[in-house]
Order: C-alpha cells, then sequence, then structure tokens
C-alpha cells in the first residue's frame, strides 16, 4: 500500500493530472470533486480512482469526507489543496456572491481540508500538504480581486502552517501555476490569450502534467527539507 493523498478539485483539469501522477508513483489517491457527477464518473472509469463528493468550502463536510476517505483507504499522508473557481468581474461590478464563492472555495478550503488531517499528519509525525495558489495572486489580474486575494492568501496560510507542522514531520507548500491549458484557460478570448503568450519566456502555455510533476516532487519523502516555499510554475513570466 502506498501512501493516501487527497487531491481536492481531483477530476479535471490540474487537479485531475495531480490525481493520474499520484496514482502512476504509488500513491493510493482520492480524487474530490464538488458539482459534475458525469465528469466523475468518468475520471472513476477511466483512472480507476475513487472519487468522493463533497463541498470543499464546507468545513463540516470536509470532516465528513476525510472520515469517508480514510475509513476507505486509511489515513491521509498527502494533501493536495487544489479545488478553485473563478468568479471574475471588476470591483465596481463585482457582488458580495462572487467573492464570497471564491474566497470560501480557494481559500477557505484549505483551511478546511487541513483541519480535518493535521491532527492525524502530526500523530503520525509525517504530512505533506501542498496548496495550489497562481501567478495571478503573485501578481493580482484585472478583474480578479477576489481570485488574486484568495490565491494570495493562501502563501500567508502556508507559511503560517508551515512554522507550526516543521517539528512533526509535516511540510506545507505553495505550488504557483502560470497559465495553464485547462478549461478555464481555455474560456479566455483568443486575442487575449495571445497577449498572455507573447508574455510568457518559454513561448508557450502550461501543461497540466508540468504542475502536477511539481507536486510530486513536494509531496515525496525525501523533501522533508521544504517547508514553506512557493514553488512557481509559470514558464517565466513572473519571477517571484
Amino acid at each position: 500500500m502506498g501512501r493516501v493523498a487527497v487531491v481536492t478539485g481531483g477530476t479535471r483539469g490540474i487537479g485531475r493530472a495531480v490525481s493520474i501522477t499520484l496514482k502512476n508513483a504509488g500513491y493510493d489517491v482520492a480524487a474530490n470533486y464538488g458539482g459534475d457527477d458525469n465528469a466523475a464518473r468518468q475520471f472513476k472509469e477511466e483512472t480507476g480512482i475513487p472519487v468522493f463528493k463533497f463541498d470543499v468550502a464546507d468545513f463540516n463536510a470536509c470532516f465528513e469526507g476525510v472520515k469517508k476517505i480514510e475509513t476507505q483507504l486509511g489515513p491521509i499522508e498527502v494533501l493536495v489543496n487544489n479545488a478553485g473557481i473563478t468568479r471574475d468581474a471588476t470591483m465596481h461590478r463585482m457582488n458580495s456572491e462572487q467573492w464570497n464563492a471564491v474566497i470560501q472555495t480557494n481559500l477557505s478550503s484549505c483551511f478546511n481540508m487541513s483541519r480535518a488531517v493535521i491532527e492525524g499528519m502530526r500523530a503520525r509525525c509525517f504530512g505533506r500538504i501542498v496548496n495550489i495558489g497562481s501567478i495571478n495572486g503573485q501578481a493580482g489580474q484585472y478583474g480578479q480581486v477576489n481570485y488574486a486575494a484568495a490565491k494570495s492568501g493562501i502563501h500567508g496560510f502556508t507559511k503560517a502552517l508551515a512554522q507550526e507542522g516543521a517539528a512533526r514531520g509535516v511540510t506545507v507548500n505553495t505550488l504557483a501555476p502560470g497559465y495553464v491549458t485547462t478549461d478555464m484557460v481555455r474560456a479566455v478570448p483568443a486575442d487575449a490569450l495571445e497577449k498572455i503568450i507573447a508574455r510568457i519566456p518559454a513561448g508557450r502555455l502550461g501543461k497540466a502534467e508540468d504542475i502536477s510533476r511539481a507536486v510530486l516532487f513536494l509531496v515525496a519523502d525525501d523533501a522533508d527539507f521544504i517547508t514553506g516555499s512557493t514553488l512557481s510554475v509559470n514558464g517565466g513570466q513572473h519571477m517571484y
């Protein structure tokens, strides 16, 4: 049996790639998802990875979800907080629902899930938590004050929790992707996407596998001296 790893938002986009990469590396993976039952069912059929539906923005739902995962697979030793949404609008048009939805799903979920697993990790003196940030949390982005605030908040969350976990063998790091070919990025208008690519020194968008390989590096047993760090995977677009 491999180490048990949970990936939130783990059936689509970057989360899907992370789930598959971890499984291929020998981890026992549980993929969380929030709403798309058809995509989750197809993912499970294609990969053989078990899926667990619960809302990561709901504190109690996370505890119940973690309990179900641990009953089926065993104690959770790796957590990848990947779940995220966008509700883009400029400040003068953004409403409180758009703000709260993004903050709760993208930032509060990191607390909800980490709180549900941290005691077990500390007791076993081993844990790996990777929080998926964003280049837009580092540099900001027009029309995304909610998303940028949530992703930026992840950096402070990571640094503080890393200090708490270090002496108990629990590492906490942030991985900040640049623009990656997911559904979220493919929704960007073609002319705007061309301008984005023009600002990337590597000359291309990222692939989900670029991110998943970096996650695999950070969750490894021998990555125990890396904690409180941000690993930027963005093709050189933003050097932070």
